[in-house]
């Protein structure tokens, strides 16, 4: 049973104003413990999301590092709007090896009239690109040259078939490598910066035109030239897509970034 403490030398209307101040008082504690036992509370889910989507996000990290890749991922890469595969080259010595070994007849091949550009593919598996494929290779081609680190928005770019390809200088003239002479005539294609970056169904790292983008990733985002580190980009994509920072990068062209949306 509470006891309850009774003043004799106050009258009862002053005891009742006593315990009434001591029960605002307690009220008031009261609050000020509840509100700090919410705020924790607060705090510890917070803690707990935190440490739940670190998880989450170690192990899909874990499965993107387990998943199989295919053959064409070592190189750039991207599924044109008309689902042809186009490959091109990171550097000399992959364009060497994207000509020389993966360049079958009936392909058709992309480059930019600019020294050191990457080679771009497209395998057509006998089947006819049509203009939606050119121009988005031709983007691609563009894109993924040393135009975009430049801040330009095109350059000159062209296709020719796998036998105007050769490895055989002209007379008094050395091939470094990665580098081909091209004999015959051009087609010199309109082109334009164009990238999008996105995950697709089998949880790849899709980068290349926002046209093919579009079509193979049912999330993605739009990057432009702009003054973001390729680590910083890498991490803003992650966040909304998924995947690893790594393999993010190595999907970007060398440049600062803009992510648009």
């Amino acid at each position: 049973m509470a006891q309850v403490l009774v003043y004799l030398k106050k009258n009862v209307a002053e005891n009742a104003a006593i315990y009434f101040e001591k029960a605002k008082k307690a009220k008031k504690k009261m609050q000020g413990a509840q509100g700090s036992l919410k705020e924790n509370a607060d705090k510890l889910q917070s803690l707990l999301k935190k440490q739940e989507k670190h998880a989450s996000s170690e192990e899909e990290e874990k499965k993107l590092k387990e998943r199989k890749k295919e053959w064409y991922e070592k190189f750039r890469w991207f599924f044109s709007s008309e689902g042809f595969l186009v490959i091109g080259g990171r550097d000399a010595t992959s364009n060497e090896v994207v000509i020389k070994k993966y360049t079958e007849s009936g392909d058709i091949v992309f480059h930019t009239d600019l020294a050191g550009s990457p080679f771009f593919v497209v395998k057509t598996e006998g089947r006819t690109p049509g203009g939606a494929t050119i121009k988005e290779v031709a983007d691609a081609t563009v894109t993924f040259s040393r135009v975009f680190k430049l801040g330009q928005q095109n350059s000159p770019v062209f296709w020719v078939r796998p036998e105007q390809i050769s490895k055989q200088a002209q007379s008094g003239e050395y091939l470094t490598k990665g580098a081909f002479m091209v004999r015959g005539k051009a087609n010199y294609i309109e082109n334009k910066i164009n990238l999008a970056v996105g995950m697709t169904n089998a949880q790849q790292i899709m980068a290349g035109p926002l046209e093919a983008v579009k079509k193979h990733c049912e999330t993605y985002l739009v990057l432009e030239q702009g003054s973001m580190k390729p680590s910083d980009a890498a991490k803003k994509i992650k966040s909304k897509l998924g995947g690893s920072v790594d393999e993010i990068i190595r999907a970007l062209p060398a440049g600062g970034f803009k992510v648009v949306s």
